[in-house]
């Protein structure tokens, strides 16, 4: 995948070049993020090799957030909140579904049954819940009102953001520090052929990769709306899909590899952990930050034809994950599920977010 940082530099002559064509520039912008995130997941895996398989599924998600965050930062800036709304349930769905189908089939392929910590699966597919029910409440609460509902949809959002803030961080006492056992896995590092690389190496390849990944973000989030219009798509689709997908990259690249190693401890908290993280701290962080940075205030109202995706792929990857146990079939599953969802919002390109 080196070869597509050749798209760095173009796309950087084509931004100051030719401005105007922008379905090349998103789509240029977008292959370059692609071995940078692949990078990044390298950089987070040979960390993970020192931390263990909590620590490190923690920090791949949390760096492989960081292009979902820049990009979502760059459109709140922009005020395209129907884009950030769609790429926060893009990315929960994209995980739980896309990344952690992908390294159940991959990793199915190689090994006939894999095994994880189902108590560990367990609290992580509980947290999910959670998430999905703070997405159901605020969209509730605007339906039951409708145009009365917009003078609370903000404080109510800023206070359910908060709560979502401290439970996440106890979260993460419970997963590093109380119950680490739990996500620990039973991987021994003794068993690779190879030490890790060194982590201050490790380290300097993630800071300029997040940085490289930001510049890029900025030049894609400037290109959505009028790349989507040429290729007759909806933003709603586009942020849910593509947007994720690219933002996913580091996350799917990782689960795969780690997955391939029958490691599949590490790729749940990778793919499922990086759903909560989004759905608990970016989403959250983001509400809060729009009151500063937006051109106006971003609620957690999301449209009802998101609230239920994301509600479907947790319904059925708590299903997946509740035995400790997976093989290539329940990869096929999530990656089925996932499929449809795209074919259903790619048949309403022009699906408003409210």
């Amino acid at each position: 995948m080196n070869w597509l940082l050749l798209f760095v530099p173009v796309t950087i002559a084509l931004e100051h070049l030719a401005p105007e064509r922008h379905l090349l520039i998103f789509v240029s912008s977008g292959l370059a993020i692609l071995p940078l995130a692949a990078w990044m997941g390298r950089a987070t895996e040979q960390l993970a090799e020192r931390m263990g398989e909590g620590v490190g599924g923690l920090l791949n998600a949390t760096f492989g957030n960081a292009a979902e965050l820049i990009i979502a930062l760059a459109a709140l800036r922009e005020g395209l909140y129907d884009v950030v709304k769609a790429s926060i349930a893009g990315s929960i769905v994209g995980n739980i579904l896309l990344v952690l189908g992908a390294a159940m089939t991959m990793g199915g392929m190689r090994h006939r049954e894999q095994t994880f910590n189902p108590q560990g699966a367990r609290a992580q597919a509980t947290m999910m819940t959670l998430a999905a029910i703070t997405l159901v409440l605020p969209a509730a609460y605007q339906a039951a009102l409708g145009k009365e509902a917009m003078q609370g949809l903000v404080p109510l959002s800023v206070s359910i953001s908060i709560v979502l803030l401290v439970v996440y961080a106890l979260y993460l006492a419970f997963s590093l520090v109380t119950h680490s056992a739990l996500f620990s896995g039973s991987h021994d590092p003794r068993d690779e052929p190879s030490s890790p690389s060194p982590a201050g190496r490790a380290a300097a390849v993630l800071a300029a990769s997040t940085a490289v990944i930001a510049w890029m973000s900025e030049i894609l989030v400037g290109s959505i709306q009028p790349a989507a219009q040429s290729l007759g798509l909806g933003s709603v689709f586009v942020g849910v899909f593509i947007v994720a997908i690219l933002g996913n990259a580091a996350e799917h690249a990782t689960a795969v590899t780690v997955a391939l190693k029958d490691r599949m401890d590490l790729a749940l908290s990778i793919a499922i952990g990086s759903s909560i993280q989004v759905a608990l701290f970016v989403a959250p962080v983001l509400v809060l930050l729009s009151l500063v940075i937006g051109p106006r205030p971003m609620d957690l109202a999301f449209p009802a034809g998101l609230v239920l995706i994301v509600l479907l792929a947790v319904l059925i990857s708590g299903q997946v994950a509740a035995d400790g146990r997976s093989d290539w079939l329940k990869g096929v599953q999530l990656l089925a599920v996932y499929v449809v969802l795209g074919l259903t919002f790619f048949f309403m390109p022009n699906l408003a977010p409210h």
